[in-house]
């Protein structure tokens, strides 16, 4: 009867114990990670779009994920918001740095912490566990130049906006554009230095307004920051332009469609912010489980455009999607945002 009793007690004690270790193998399974996106500025459409794949990408995974960024374009703004984040002790951050040299420090401070970081459009950020580019800068920019250059007939004058001198991915995409025309279209030249205008339309539009009055030779615009699209398409039309002088760059359908449509702009470019804000979310979850050798060269992260990832040569933390998107007025209605 003992051996019986003893027999049931350390039975019960087992089950107990497979019990337990079960809920805790759970938990652990179901840990939901706080992860911040932090973009360069909020409220325009880029970023608009971003958001949408950051929320989709929490509901698909049951993770809290977010997006912030400040209201205008300002370095130090963005760095109080890493820093913010930092003391709210978040598991990774997604960052679309408006200046890679501004935030290295207070990523170095979120790293340091046990911070995973995550960045995009920061092809020479340092203080990072990954970054995850869209495509080849150079390649981009070269492909803008290509329908530039076309539609300008491969002569004349042309001025290139940037954010900021120290947005890295758009710099390197003029650097790309200003490559292809010197090789390929030798009779075109810039009229002056690359024209920052902090990813704000309407600061693209006064500066677009003035070049055009400046510069009488003026005959082509490459924009690397998306507004660029709208504040371009607005000046020509105003001042009755079209076919005068021309726009290729970086622009988004619901931004630029009606202005491909009149004819005052000839070509965006663009990728999905949305899969771009899903990709870094993706990455990061896989560095906080612990599978970030799962994040290599060739690797399928699941999403158009990242279907087989390419590890840089050199850098070995920085990976590149494949392709982006050329729309016209023949093809801007295929695309809803």
């Amino acid at each position: 009867m003992k051996l019986k009793r003893r027999f049931i007690f350390l039975a019960t004690v087992l089950s107990m114990f497979v019990l337990l270790m079960s809920v805790t193998g759970a938990a652990a399974a179901e840990k939901k990670y706080k992860i911040a996106t932090v973009v360069k500025v909020d409220g325009i459409a880029w970023f608009d779009r971003m958001r949408v794949g950051v929320d989709e990408y929490a509901k698909e995974t049951g993770h809290d994920l977010w997006m912030v960024g400040p209201a205008k374009t300002d370095a130090a703004e963005q760095v109080q918001i890493i820093e913010d984040l930092i003391a709210q002790g978040v598991d990774a951050l997604c960052i679309v740095p408006f200046s890679v040299e501004a935030v290295e420090p207070v990523l170095k401070k979120a790293r340091d912490a046990g911070i995973v970081v995550i960045s995009h459009e920061a092809s020479t950020q340092e203080n990072v566990d990954l970054i995850i580019e869209a495509f080849d800068n150079h390649a981009y920019g070269a492909n803008i130049m290509k329908d530039l250059g076309k539609n300008m007939g491969g002569k004349g004058g042309y001025i290139c906006t940037v954010g900021s001198l120290t947005s890295k991915s758009q710099n390197e995409w003029i650097d790309g554009a200003v490559a292809y025309q010197k090789e390929n279209f030798p009779d075109m030249y810039e009229v002056t230095s690359r024209i920052e205008t902090y990813d704000d339309a309407t600061i693209d539009y006064q500066k677009i307004k003035e070049a055009l009055v400046a510069y009488k030779d003026l005959k082509g615009i490459c924009g690397g920051p998306m507004p660029t699209s709208a504040g371009a398409g607005l000046a020509i039309e105003e001042r009755n332009l079209q076919g005068k002088v021309f726009f290729t760059g970086t622009g988004l359908p619901s931004i630029a469609g009606q202005y491909l449509k009149s004819g005052a702009i000839q070509t965006i470019q663009f990728w999905d912010p949305a899969i771009a804000g899903k990709v870094m979310n993706k990455i990061a979850i896989a560095f906080l489980d612990g599978k970030k050798e799962e994040i290599k060269d060739g690797a399928n992260l699941g999403f158009p455009g990242f279907e087989s990832i390419k590890q840089d040569t050199e850098k070995k933390n920085l990976f590149y999607g494949a392709g982006w998107v050329v729309v016209t007025k023949d093809n801007v209605d295929e695309y809803n945002f």
